[in-house]
């Protein structure tokens, strides 16, 4: 069975912050991007199989994250 999942990444000052967005409690951090994102996967797979040790139900996946870009001086006061 195949599911999705998204990741969120947030940049700290040591690195980068990692967590899935259907899973908060999946969570990592990395270095870099890229490692953050190495040990996402890896975290993930982790709590997969613990899941499946304890017989719980996995959060379904394939969460849609939109990004909005807004000119700020733009905006304008509604009447």
């Amino acid at each position: 069975m195949l599911r999705s999942y998204t990741g969120k990444y947030t940049k700290t000052e040591t690195g980068y912050m990692g967590q899935l967005v259907e899973w908060p409690e999946v969570v990592t951090e990395g270095a870099d991007i890229e490692e953050c994102r190495a040990m996402l996967r890896d975290a993930l797979n982790e709590m997969i199989l613990a899941y499946q040790q304890l017989n719980k139900e996995m959060p379904q996946g394939s969460c849609l994250i939109e990004s909005f870009s807004v000119e700020i001086n733009d905006v304008r006061e509604a009447a």
